[in-house]
């Protein structure tokens, strides 16, 4: 049964953290944010919604770092039981796919947690100031990508980098729910 993102509280400040990536450097809030913005992708590695959403996810990342909004996953799955999750082959995912951006482990599940993310592919898109203008899916592909999907996640970005403001419409992202621990 998939899991739908919630509402957002637009304007809300981006939470300061600091994760290890697949890269093997260490990640800040503050380091990943782009000139224009940041997107934030809860994902990981077994769900079948970002399996779909991986090329997709890669064309628009790339797409939003030359306007200079930068994008940084993070995998908070309970990797004990999702052991597909775990660090090890999050480093195997991010060398296959070639990711284009940082892929950073929540070990502690408190990046979820302080953002609320509820599913994977969730997007948390920012402000150059770092606060919260769009939350939700990258496109309308589910299980099996979209390839002329309406690039959702791409066109608010681009609004936000250019004029400040996300279109007022955002659908929910809806994937696996995150594996919280126990």
């Amino acid at each position: 049964m998939p899991t739908e993102s919630p509402t957002a509280e637009l304007g809300a400040s981006a939470s300061a953290f600091t994760l290890p990536a697949t890269d093997g450097r260490t990640y800040t809030l503050e380091s990943l944010k782009g000139a224009n913005g940041l997107v934030i992708v809860f994902m990981c590695n077994h769900c079948p919604y970002v399996k779909a959403a991986m090329p997709n996810l890669i064309r628009d990342a790339r797409a939003l770092t030359e306007i200079g909004i930068n994008v940084a996953g993070i995998n908070s799955n309970d990797a004990t039981v999702y052991t597909d999750d775990a660090f090890d082959r999050m480093i195997a995912v991010a060398k296959e796919w070639n990711l284009p951006f940082p892929y950073l482990h929540d070990e502690t599940q408190d990046v979820a947690r302080e953002y609320g993310a509820v599913c994977t592919p969730e997007c948390f898109g920012f402000d150059r100031d770092l606060r919260l203008k769009y939350r939700g899916r990258i496109d309308a592909s589910r299980k099996e990508a979209l390839p002329d999907a309406r690039r959702d996640l791409f066109e608010a970005m681009r609004a936000i980098a250019e004029h400040g403001e996300a279109p007022e419409v955002q659908y929910p992202a809806l994937g696996c729910s995150i594996k919280w621990k126990p």
